[in-house]
């Protein structure tokens, strides 16, 4: 089917292609699953894909020239410009010019970004909101409750989620058990800031424009600073890792959280799946999880494959035969063959046993939220909590 004719077919259904000739559509893209309901295409846009998902009310290059490949874009989403692949937005986002979205990036509704942003295994909940010139990958970000009360990324903020050692770190700005609700206190991180990864930022803290933060604040309700380092030149050290329970309990927390909200999106966001594009905006959304949570797993593999260089390093360096850091190596290189075994398969495990009864409107997934029971909130919280307590108390160091 040649472009002229796939044009026609989505014009024909209601789809606004402003500048035909200038859109160009894969072969392989699914026109059925392109609502003709509001949906616009300005100049310039370039569709690939054939899980590519476009619902109603998407308004796609209306700034600069679009790419889009096996993207879900949900109801009323705006993206004004750049390249998305492998995302999935569950609706009313936005994305401003010369954006660079990558695989296991998804947006919940209403999260949104300004211009020049680079997305990549980055989960975002509900009105979390970037600014531009920023490089937030491999993050999960939740807090705020609504609009006008959300978490915030400062412009010009980045993510260094690239070790020394060549790791790919994690940042986690709240958790899933307590952000899934909406009722926690926003997170604000400082613009020309950073965070070095991996780390753990609870709900209501504040970092302090251009403070890089490298140590975990558990604690909620807090104004973070972190400074620069004082100039030096010193002697590279060899590539051992001193803070091996740290690295490998974080990131055992952020594979354990997105394990429960995997159970959340198949236990309560499936309920709001009622028609066709719902429902493929749904299972897109539970794809894009399962992707994240196999990478989060592949990075920890190879991180557990260094610590056998860092340990004989250590020991060599040190003249010791063992010690408490050369103990925790061994016990991550030992068990986590078993342990990866475990959090592969947590990912079909059923905990729906304990999930409360509701009574479910399914036309409104945040009005849903925000209208819960205060008992049945809780409820649900702990429940999520279960599931990563499980996981954690199994295979954490």
């Amino acid at each position: 089917m040649n472009n002229l004719i796939k044009h026609t077919k989505l014009m024909d259904k209601g789809v606004t292609i402003l500048n035909p000739e200038s859109v160009l559509i894969g072969e392989e893209v699914d026109l059925d699953r392109i609502s003709g309901t509001n949906v616009t295409i300005y100049p310039g846009v370039r569709l690939f894909g054939e899980k590519t998902l476009i619902c109603s009310g998407v308004k796609i290059g209306k700034e600069a020239p679009v790419t889009i490949e096996n993207c879900y874009i949900g109801p009323d989403t705006t993206l004004k410009g750049g390249f998305f692949q492998g995302a999935c937005f569950a609706g009313k986002n936005s994305f401003g010019s010369s954006a660079h979205v990558r695989e296991g990036t998804i947006l919940e509704e209403e999260a949104s970004a300004a211009h020049c942003v680079g997305l990549k295994q980055t989960i975002l909940f509900p009105y979390v909101t970037l600014g531009s010139l920023i490089n937030f990958c491999d993050c999960f970000m939740a807090g705020g409750t609504g609009r006008k009360n959300h978490s915030e990324v400062g412009s010009s903020f980045i993510h260094f989620n690239y070790t020394p050692n060549q790791d790919k770190a994690t940042a986690f700005m709240g958790n899933v058990y307590q952000g899934v609700l909406l009722n926690q206190n926003p997170i604000f991180l400082g613009g020309q800031g950073g965070l070095v990864g991996p780390c753990k930022i609870g709900f209501g803290c504040l970092t302090v424009a251009g403070s890089i933060i490298r140590k975990d604040e558990l604690k909620s309700d807090r104004l973070l600073l972190g400074g620069s380092l004082r100039e030096a030149s010193i002697a590279k050290g060899v590539e051992i890792y001193k803070n091996v329970s740290r690295v490998y309990n974080n990131n055992i927390t952020y594979i354990a959280s997105l394990t429960a909200l995997m159970n959340w999106y198949r236990e309560i966001r499936s309920l709001f799946s009622f028609d066709y594009f719902s429902k493929e905006l749904y299972n897109g959304m539970v794809k894009t999880l399962e992707i994240a949570i196999d990478e989060r797993i592949k990075r920890l593999e190879e991180f557990v494959k260094k610590l056998e260089i860092s340990k004989q390093l250590l020991l060599s360096t040190s003249g010791k035969k063992t010690s408490t850091i050369a103990e925790q190596h061994s016990a991550v290189i030992n068990n986590f063959p078993e342990n990866k075994e475990f959090l592969i398969n947590q990912k079909k495990v059923d905990f729906s046993d304990s999930i409360p009864k509701m009574v479910v409107n399914k036309n409104n997934y945040i009005e849903f939220i925000k209208n819960l029971d205060s008992a049945v909130a809780s409820k649900l919280s702990r429940w999520l909590y279960s599931i990563e307590y499980k996981i954690i108390e199994k295979v954490k160091l």
